[in-house]
């Protein structure tokens, strides 16, 4: 080996070093409070109890996917997500198109999809309360043509109203990120588009969208998780055990953990951990599928 070899590979050493120098403090946050907690979390979904831990394998998650709790909060936070991402996607990046275009009142429209973000959650929550009781603003504005009351909170339109709740929390955030998205497009193509002769419809298929791929797939795996995250909401307008569709994983976690079932408890959560790590791989194969003729 040369000097300069020698010189080459102890320069690149040093660089090694000193990246870890200043990654050795995020590396230390993210493994003592991420990864060493989530394999205790793992460790105790594979023993039978805390103060016996004999080791059960997969026992403790078969007794889950039994259980009529665990079943019905799944399925009713796959429906809510399953209602609500595609919703706040396709209505958030609608609005950053006609905040892109000019309208009139642009600047009203928009501080009103904003607010939310300014606004505590449990402010938004007695805002719904108020809107959607039995005695409510929007039972009287049915009323007022000529329909009869609904108890909204305790029927299976429940749901909605969450849905409702997500999408107006949430579309201020992802039009943000979708204009911003818009402003990247370059204007040369366009332009170049324009000059074809080719239709809005054309240009948003074919251009905008293509462009806007890595958007799209930011704001599916932001409202994915949102979606998952719901219980604060839904546990301040309904309680611990809400009616039918609102029971949601959430709710579930939250009681085992107050029964103190931690092996259960643990089950449920590297359940809910893997379907995540799915469902977003699955996102990123389809962006990188779709996108991969417009990066660079």
């Amino acid at each position: 080996m040369t000097d300069r070899q020698k010189e080459k590979r102890i320069s690149r050493l040093r660089d090694y070093a000193a990246s870890l120098c200043f990654l050795s403090p995020s590396l230390l946050g993210v493994g003592v409070f991420f990864i060493l907690p989530f394999g205790v979390v793992v460790y105790y979904s594979m023993i039978d109890g805390v103060g016996s831990r004999n080791f059960v394998f997969l026992d403790n998650f078969t007794r889950l996917l039994g259980n009529s709790a665990f079943l019905l909060a799944a399925r009713n936070t796959l429906l809510f997500s399953a209602l609500a991402v595609p919703l706040a996607v396709v209505l958030s990046l609608l609005l950053a198109l006609m905040l892109e275009a000019r309208i009139p009142g642009k600047s009203t429209f928009r501080t009103f999809f904003l607010s939310p973000m300014m606004v505590p959650v449990a402010s938004v929550v007695l805002i719904w309360q108020v809107l959607f009781s039995y005695n409510g603003s929007v039972n009287e504005w049915v009323m007022s043509l000529g329909g009869g009351r609904i108890d909204w909170l305790q029927t299976d339109y429940n749901i909605y109203v969450v849905v409702l709740l997500f999408l107006w929390k949430n579309l201020g955030y992802f039009m943000i990120l979708f204009m911003a998205g818009l402003a990247n497009i370059p204007r040369e193509l366009l332009e170049v588009a324009d000059v074809e002769g080719a239709s809005e419809t054309y240009k948003f298929f074919a251009i905008k969208l293509r462009y806007l791929s890595p958007t799209v797939l930011f704001v599916m795996i932001l409202s994915l998780i949102n979606s998952f995250k719901v219980f604060r909401e839904v546990y301040l307008l309904t309680g611990d055990y809400p009616l039918g569709r609102l029971y949601m994983l959430q709710h579930f976690m939250n009681n085992t953990f107050r029964s103190f079932d931690y092996q259960k408890l643990s089950a449920a959560a590297v359940i809910m951990a893997i379907v995540m790590v799915v469902l977003i791989a699955l996102l990123f194969k389809i962006e990188d599928w779709f996108g991969k003729d417009v990066e660079g």
